[in-house]
């Protein structure tokens, strides 16, 4: 079955009750596991980025707006916590090194590596260092950066052919890029991270045989954020959209049906081959 990622990133608001709301509606949909965004503020932005004014719903400056979307490591534990008791995976992006120390308190079902992160040699590494499973997404990176990370990572069990653009536009999707990735990485599982923000594009990705499909989910896609418009609110109808185009694929072997004998009698007159 096709391994379904609901990603809640960014989109909780720094609200841990909203996190659960995400949660449970991921869960009650079906999907396999929700992922989290961890960033170490200091670590990822120069002061002068943190610095600049930003109006939001936390204060005036682009600090303020990463402080109140961000968890603590003890909120990350209750809401792991929470997963477990579902019995739904907990996946976490990562952007910067300290954030990979931080979460390895844990016990994470894989580390995503964020497609902005791709080309970062010292933060593979530090991947590396985990002995983690490792899902690599790859927007924005041309085929030779992708090769270059993947002989560079020790673990990826799932690369995920990525637009990253928010949402992304329907000539921009290219799914043929998983038929791409299954031919030059017959070993791994390939899968599709979506950023389109309708549900067809996760359903035609199952139809080309992805392992795993990636999306952003919301309670409501008017909501404050920068991923929101990007978002599927309807997680439940989307899933059952995959598992039904996973049963409508078949085999791929041509039989004749129970239910088509009947018919058979009634229409086939003659058989002379």
């Amino acid at each position: 079955m096709t391994y379904i990622i609901a990603e809640i990133g960014i989109n909780h608001n720094g609200s841990e009750n909203l996190a659960r709301t995400l949660i449970k509606q991921a869960y009650n949909s079906g999907a396999d596991a929700v992922k989290f965004q961890k960033r170490d503020i200091d670590s990822v932005y120069s002061q002068q980025e943190l610095d600049t004014p930003r109006e939001s719903p936390w204060g005036t400056t682009n600090r303020e707006q990463k402080e109140g979307l961000e968890f603590s490591i003890d909120q990350y534990k209750s809401l792991k916590g929470y997963c477990d008791d579902l019995g739904i995976d907990f996946i976490v992006s990562c952007w910067d090194e300290k954030s990979v120390d931080d979460v390895s308190v844990l016990d994470i079902k894989y580390h995503k590596v964020a497609s902005a992160l791709l080309t970062d040699g010292d933060f593979l590494r530090k991947l590396n260092d985990t002995g983690i499973p490792v899902i690599l997404s790859t927007g924005m990176s041309t085929q030779k950066e992708i090769d270059k990370a993947m002989l560079l990572l020790n673990n990826v069990e799932i690369v995920l052919a990525c637009t990253s653009t928010y949402p992304t536009a329907k000539e921009e999707l290219n799914l043929k890029h998983i038929q791409t990735l299954q031919t030059i990485y017959p070993n791994t599982k390939v899968g599709f991270s979506n950023h389109y923000n309708g549900h067809d594009a996760c359903v035609a990705a199952t139809a080309m045989g992805a392992a795993c499909i990636e999306f952003h989910i919301t309670h409501d896609r008017t909501d404050y954020g920068s991923d929101q418009a990007a978002s599927i609110e309807d997680s439940n109808k989307l899933i059952r959209a995959i598992r039904n185009t996973e049963k409508m694929l078949g085999d791929g072997i041509k039989k004749v049906y129970e239910t088509e004998i009947p018919i058979l009698t009634k229409l086939r007159k003659k058989n002379s081959l």
